[in-house]
């Protein structure tokens, strides 16, 4: 397969490389600067959005001299997974590059927008935040500069620009740190908490002050702003305002909600640039048209009229080369640091449908990051002492397999329909989107993470899985049985955990795993398959099965094995899994405390089998 691949990398790169030098503006046009101003962690919380207690008039005024998307999404609620998918106008979950802070290879097939911008004549400049979640060699030379000197004011006398600002000031470590109540703007009895939020001092106080954050990010956006007036280049230049995930409230972040996904997105396209106006609308408007960030790449090449190349995901929402209007836009949810996880959403101008693939998994893992907010704390603090709604108790359980809310009619997302008999059209026609759009993307998540090292020695994820060599619709199938919790499926994963595909085998796995106890008919069939396993990965959610049918030993034996394991994947995956059935054991411990011990010194950010050693430590008392 390697020689394969790697010739059809050759050819794609020299196609590539023709393609840059055939790069023109379909019009004899003046060509608009682009200005991207991007803020950290928010949702819509802004005036223009409704938001009766947030400050934000520049923003407001830029909204009202431009135009308002109402129904801008992220496709993913976190920010590496979901800048990936930017960078390049591919789901990150269709390359392999959805974990969040991952390295793994992007194809040489798929390239970045600024590649484009560059050969048409552009100056470009990120400033300053990268964070593509593939290998950092793989982004060298993608700008002129990069870096807090990124600036288009040294670009060349007449040259055109696309410049990117990123602002960190919403960002989520804005409420890890409480400001004390008399200095805060806004007032937190003034906040109106979401029904699933129990009403503690903790969750007023961090939400008041995420207000007071966004304001003092509005404040930073008209300074952009008023440079670029400053520099006679306001009425050249075309901007878009837009939030990279939503957030930060616990719930929001990480979580393929509204809360999580939906985004602000405003585009001010000067007088001269009219015929770029979406709808036949005027500067002010509202526009209803689905649109995620995945879209932004395609659309800025339409404006410019350089020819979308066929492999990009996404949808142009502007330009030459405006696609109609979409039926839906599409989430998802993979490893959020340390802790592993899978859902897919689809939304459409109503409805939104989320499929867990994981929903022996409860939504309130702990996480590291998360955990440093006041307000999740006092929550989990709450729901221990009883103390929460039937509402607000949700987020400590484990989850439905299938979720549908009415935006409409339930904004904060709490009622779930999929179980609602008069729904079941709607559920199953929106199920039948999310299937189509797993499988159109070949969804790379399908393949558990500790195979990635593996499959990277000979190519990347996206290049693998259309090398004609891996059976997607049956892994496919066999995940979504998997996640469908139904003792009925038991027979038919049984005889899978002897498929010859390994990934069939993990997704049989995982079914067993996820029917619990109530797998305890297969628990010979684990044990005989765990003892000849080559996967870590499958063996991994074989050991953890083990567990819930009364196979402790065996399971812990594999799981304290997999701890020596070279990927730090499979560790993670292991230790997750030791948390999960609570192994507080003298043996897990004696090989988590050989494991920190490796690892003294090593302060990578992508030691996430550390963060979860941290955990474990903190929770066993050792």
């Amino acid at each position: 397969m390697k020689t394969n691949l790697l010739n059809t990398t050759l050819v794609v790169s020299s196609l590539f490389s023709l393609q840059l030098q055939s790069c023109h503006i379909e019009e004899k046009q003046e060509l608009p600067n682009i200005l991207w101003i991007t803020s950290e962690d928010n949702s819509p919380l802004l005036g223009c959005y409704g938001d009766q207690l947030a400050t934000t008039p520049n923003l407001d005024k830029l909204a009202s001299e431009g135009f308002l998307y109402t129904h801008a999404y992220a496709n993913a609620p976190v920010s590496a997974a979901m800048r990936s998918s930017i960078i390049t106008g591919i789901y990150s979950c269709s390359g392999g590059c959805q974990h969040m802070r991952s390295q793994y290879l992007k194809s040489d097939q798929i390239h970045c927008y600024p590649e484009y911008f560059r050969k048409t004549g552009y100056y470009c400049t990120n400033n300053s935040k990268e964070d593509y979640n593939f290998s950092p060699e793989q982004s060298k030379g993608l700008w002129d500069v990069s870096g807090t000197k990124g600036h288009y004011k040294n670009r060349k006398p007449g040259q055109p620009f696309f410049a990117v600002f990123n602002c960190t000031i919403s960002h989520e470590s804005s409420i890890h740190k409480s400001i004390e109540t008399s200095r805060l703007r806004h007032d937190p009895q003034q906040v109106k908490l979401p029904p699933y939020h129990p009403d503690t001092p903790e969750f007023r106080h961090d939400w008041a002050q995420y207000y007071d954050k966004v304001e003092e990010m509005d404040t930073w956006v008209g300074k952009i702003l008023k440079e670029l007036e400053e520099h006679g280049e306001l009425e050249n230049t075309i901007i878009f305002y837009y939030g990279d995930h939503g957030g930060v409230l616990c719930r929001s972040k990480r979580f393929v909600y509204e809360t999580g996904t939906r985004i602000p997105l405003i585009v001010r396209i000067p007088e001269k640039f009219k015929y770029l106006y979406p709808d036949h609308t005027k500067p002010g408007s509202k526009i209803d048209r689905l649109v995620s960030l995945v879209d932004l790449p395609p659309t800025v090449l339409s404006i410019l009229g350089v020819k979308i190349p066929d492999w990009m995901q996404g949808k142009a929402f502007l330009g030459t080369q405006k696609t109609p209007d979409p039926q839906y836009v599409y989430m998802f949810r993979n490893r959020m640091d340390e802790r592993y996880d899978m859902s897919r959403a689809v939304r459409d101008n109503r409805y939104r449908y989320i499929r867990n693939y994981m929903p022996h998994r409860i939504y309130g893992q702990h996480l590291n990051y998360l955990w440093k907010a006041p307000s999740v704390q006092s929550w989990q603090q709450a729901y221990e002492e009883g103390k929460c709604t039937d509402a607000q108790s949700v987020f400590w359980k484990t989850k439905p397999s299938e979720e549908l809310y009415d935006t409409e009619n339930d904004p904060w997302e709490v009622n779930n329909l999929a179980d609602d008999p008069a729904c079941q059209d709607i559920l199953q026609r929106m199920r039948q989107a999310c299937d189509d759009w797993t499988s159109e993307i070949k969804d790379a998540d399908f393949i558990p993470e500790g195979e990635y090292e593996r499959i990277n020695k000979e190519c990347s994820l996206y290049d693998y899985l259309r090398s004609g060599q891996v059976p997607f619709e049956e892994i496919q199938q066999m995940a979504n049985k998997a996640s469908e919790r139904k003792k009925e499926n038991l027979v038919c994963f049984v005889e899978n955990l002897e498929n010859k595909d390994r990934i069939i085998r993990y997704w049989s796995a995982m079914g067993l795993l996820i029917l619990g106890k109530e797998a305890k008919a297969a628990k010979q069939a684990l044990k005989n398959a765990l003892l000849k396993e080559i996967s870590p990965s499958v063996s991994v959610v074989l050991a953890e099965a083990l567990y819930h049918v009364g196979e402790r030993e065996i399971g812990e034996k594999y799981l304290v094995a997999a701890l020596d394991d070279s990927t730090m994947a499979i560790r993670n995956q292991a230790l997750n899994a030791l948390d999960f059935v609570n192994a507080n054991t003298p043996a897990v411990r004696k090989a988590i405390k050989e494991l920190n011990n490796r690892s003294v010194g090593d302060k990578s950010n992508l030691r996430y089998d550390l963060r979860m050693v941290s955990w474990l430590k903190q929770k066993w008392h050792f």
